[in-house]
């Protein structure tokens, strides 16, 4: 049996934890302040800990380091109301072993506490946080708040990371803030637009060239691979990488040796990939399209950036980020927005999601001219670039009936088709609804149109055939 200590200053949050750790087998103690855990934990030391980060006194990030102090690696599970980027940057590079955000549903608090219950040793710190301007990465809404956590966890890791996102989500933004709070972040940051990049000078743009390579090469040029050499390489739209390449960058990233285009001599370089595209890599690999080798690569650390219809909560709080630095960068006064146009902003598709809201708040605060922004001073809505959704939907219905004629082709007739059938894409729907939605069984039950216990019934079940 462990004893897990409680410090929270809502006492409803400290009679829930309590419960639940009990109901667990274990022993709990609460307390409202940190000074009055320290007390606690001298007379029965804690195996674990679940630490607010906003308390009255010794704040909980303060509080961490006395813990570990004076108790050693402490599993800490770090529970806030109020996260953003450099919150959960600065509880990982503490050490903290989870990050949840409140309002938490009991099941992901119990999962993260079994968790912590198996750890041997210490978690590992990440180095504190370059100076200089942080990456403004803004929302409050759970679906980036899962963004917050991923990218501390990962920033103080040399892994390779991929960012998979809608155009004007933020992936570039993402990678910056990965770079920012790594241990390279003193070394250079070199995003690589491929899109922009000549078809016939891609490979020299990368790799470099010498004098005399190619007709028009008067002189050295370094790549931009060479370029990142201590630093962090993001390739933007990886997808577009042609395929001629794939083999000579799969090289690089394997052993760190660059070749020139018309050298003899490799030259290393040693530099951290991270990736992004809007497009569907696997699905580029199974139609030959991506080499499989380098798409393992590349993915080894995922990080999914929502596109803004998904968190449509953070809507007001980029308006008023963007309306700060857009006036400052127009010189024009502060405006404010107008209530009605809070509820236009909120009503629309944003098909261009975050950088179409930029560009339509600067466009609004042009016409107003630092008065009151009404929702006629806004664009009219961006038409969908592409018709990806219904693309996504035509090749998932291709897909189904590949296999039904599949199925209904084999030797002996099937049985209970369609039971098969649900069995088979069920599973991943419901883990991929919760898995959004952070483990919170009531919000995926609402997104999928089920009860709360129907969906637990159905996640549960493949265990109870184990």
């Amino acid at each position: 049996m462990a004893h897990v200590l409680i410090v929270d200053d809502e006492q409803s949050i400290c009679w829930g934890l309590s419960k639940l750790v009990e109901q667990m087998g274990h022993s709990a103690a609460t307390a409202s302040t940190a000074e009055q855990a320290f007390e606690l934990a001298q007379k029965q030391p804690p195996q674990a800990v679940i630490l607010d980060v906003r308390l009255p006194g010794l704040d909980g990030l303060s509080a961490m380091r006395r813990f570990q102090e004076q108790f050693g690696p402490l599993p800490i599970i770090v529970i806030t109301a109020y996260g953003d980027l450099a919150t959960a940057v600065e509880a990982v590079r503490q050490g903290a072993f989870e990050y949840l955000v409140k309002p938490f549903e009991l099941e992901v608090a119990q999962r993260a506490l079994e968790r912590a219950m198996a750890v041997k040793g210490p978690a590992a710190a990440a180095p504190p946080p370059p100076p200089g301007t942080q990456p403004r990465l803004v929302g409050s809404s759970p679906a980036i708040q899962e963004v917050f956590k991923r990218i501390a966890m990962v920033a103080p890791t040399d892994a390779c990371v991929h960012i998979r996102g809608p155009s004007g989500s933020g992936k570039e933004l993402v990678a910056r803030a990965i770079h920012q709070y790594s241990r390279r972040s003193q070394g250079p940051f070199v995003p690589v637009h491929l899109a922009a990049l000549s078809p016939s000078l891609a490979e020299s743009e990368l790799f470099g060239h010498v004098r005399g390579a190619f007709t028009g090469a008067e002189q050295n040029r370094t790549g931009l691979l060479e370029q990142a050499d201590g630093g962090t390489l993001f390739f933007d739209e990886i997808a577009d990488v042609p395929l001629s390449l794939q083999v000579k960058l799969l090289r690089v990233l394997e052993h760190g040796e660059i070749l020139p285009v018309g050298g003899s001599r490799p030259i290393r370089s040693d530099f951290r990939v991270i990736s992004a595209t809007h497009r569907n890599l696997h699905q580029l690999v199974v139609r030959g399209e991506f080499r499989e080798d380098l798409y393992f690569r590349l993915i080894t650390f995922e990080i999914d950036v929502p596109p803004l219809r998904e968190r449509m909560e953070d809507i007001r709080e980029l308006a008023h980020y963007f309306l700060e630095i857009l006036s400052a960068e127009n010189g024009l006064s502060r405006a404010a927005l107008a209530a009605e146009t809070l509820v236009e902003l909120t009503a629309r598709p944003w098909h261009g999601n975050v950088r179409e809201l930029r560009n339509a708040l600067e466009h609004a605060l042009i016409l107003a001219r630092g008065g009151v922004i009404l929702p006629e001073h806004l664009p009219p809505p961006a038409p969908p670039a592409n018709d990806e959704e219904s693309t996504r939907e035509a090749m998932l219905a291709s897909m189904v009936r590949d296999w039904a004629r599949h199925e209904l082709n084999r030797p002996e007739p099937p049985r209970e088709l369609y039971q098969q059938f649900l069995e088979i894409v069920e599973p991943p729907l419901l883990q991929t609804v919760l898995q959004h939605n952070q483990g919170r069984f009531l919000n995926a039950a609402r997104q999928l149109g089920l009860h709360r216990m129907t969906l637990k019934r159905k996640i549960s079940r493949p265990r109870e055939k184990q």
